[in-house]
């Protein structure tokens, strides 16, 4: 259970983010890290006090000395550099959208699998104080029989770089492979999948959608072709259904917050609620999170390995906790976003089957 020995492979926006948790976290120890920005990665490197520094990951694979590898790079390159950090004998944690697509996704599972080796993937609101109390609700059986579930997420004009923010490489699909849906949709729909159990995919109807006016210059500078919205309806095994709407752009405030419905409750997630029924009258209810987690933190056995993605992921390494079906979960909800596209492109609704082998 000794200090967890790290290799970044990528020093932009999203490892900063990595790096910034790594800090907290007293057994993680970045040794290594490696971008083909080398003026950024030295100043990166200098900040983190990281020594080693490589402009080609596969250099940086070869050392002996990395029990994790972090892949913080564009969409299109996380199945490559994760299968090739399997292979090199390491565990791999990876950036959110598990890949560019199922058939990607899927290889770096099963590669995984070979290997022997763990695959995590960065998917924060599973970590949440909203998440632990639903999660803790569901499974005390509070909301019975589980049957419907929605997952949304709002921007009303937040698409990156068009509105200001970020770069054009999110916005163009040779990069990212996808818009609203895998910028910020993997953290929703993940978020539901993994509180209702990750159950089984049947079918999935979906459209996209890219309406907004956005500045001309920009669209034309970026080479925009993704969608800012969409929305999805997901049948899963038992009758258990899901409706998706995910908006980078649309002229309308705040949508309400992802829930969950059962025979004897619902949750809903943001902002946190409770509602059921109590002696013939509905009650709607509110809970302390802040209480909550702090009871947790005093009386829970390795409640930090709950703090966030790279705490959990250091505290799996060490073997404190099992790691969280992360991957799987990742994996399932990719089924669920190409679903979403191939829908909108043959304009009706589409098997799990059909998306696998079409994707596949």
């Amino acid at each position: 259970m000794g200090k967890i020995r790290i290799g970044m492979i990528g020093v932009g926006q999203i490892s900063k983010s990595h790096l910034r948790n790594y800090a907290q976290i007293e057994d993680a120890e970045i040794v290594a890290a490696c971008d083909i920005d080398e003026a950024e990665l030295g100043r990166v490197c200098d900040q983190y006090n990281i020594s080693n520094r490589y402009t080609d990951y596969n250099e940086m694979l070869k050392r002996d000395d990395l029990d994790s590898v972090d892949v913080c790079l564009h969409n299109r390159l996380h199945a490559p550099a994760t299968i090739a950090g399997l292979k090199a004998g390491k565990h791999v944690y990876c950036e959110k959208p598990i890949a560019a697509s199922y058939a990607e996704g899927k290889a770096m599972l099963d590669t995984a699998a070979e290997c022997g080796k763990m695959l995590h993937i960065q998917l924060g609101t599973l970590y949440s104080k909203e998440a632990k109390a639903a999660k803790t609700l569901i499974e005390a059986g509070k909301l019975g029989k589980l049957y419907h579930a929605r997952s949304t997420g709002h921007r009303r004009r937040g698409r990156p770089f068009v509105d200001g923010y970020g770069t054009s490489n999110f916005v163009k699909k040779e990069v990212s492979a996808g818009g609203a849906l895998y910028d910020m949709g993997i953290y929703h729909i993940a978020q539901v999948l993994y509180l209702l159990g990750l159950p089984e995919v049947e079918r999935i109807s979906g459209k996209i959608y890219q309406e907004t006016d956005m500045d001309a210059a920009r669209r034309e500078e970026s080479g925009y072709n993704v969608e800012e919205l969409g929305m999805g309806l997901v049948r899963f095994a038992d009758g258990l259904t899901m409706d998706i709407i995910e908006s980078w752009a649309i002229h309308l405030n705040a949508f309400d917050g992802s829930y969950i419905v059962g025979s004897e409750g619902g949750i809903r997630l943001s902002p946190f609620s409770y509602h059921t029924t109590v002696c013939d009258m509905d009650m709607d209810a509110t809970f302390n999170l802040d209480n909550m987690d702090y009871r947790l933190h005093q009386l829970r056995e390795n409640p930090d390995a709950y703090d966030s993605s790279q705490h959990h992921w250091i505290a799996a390494l060490q073997g404190r906790v099992d790691l969280l079906p992360t991957a799987q979960t990742a994996l399932r909800t990719m089924l669920i976003q190409e679903g979403i596209y191939l829908s909108d492109a043959l304009g009706r609704e589409v098997s799990a089957e059909e998306v696998v082998v079409e994707k596949g």
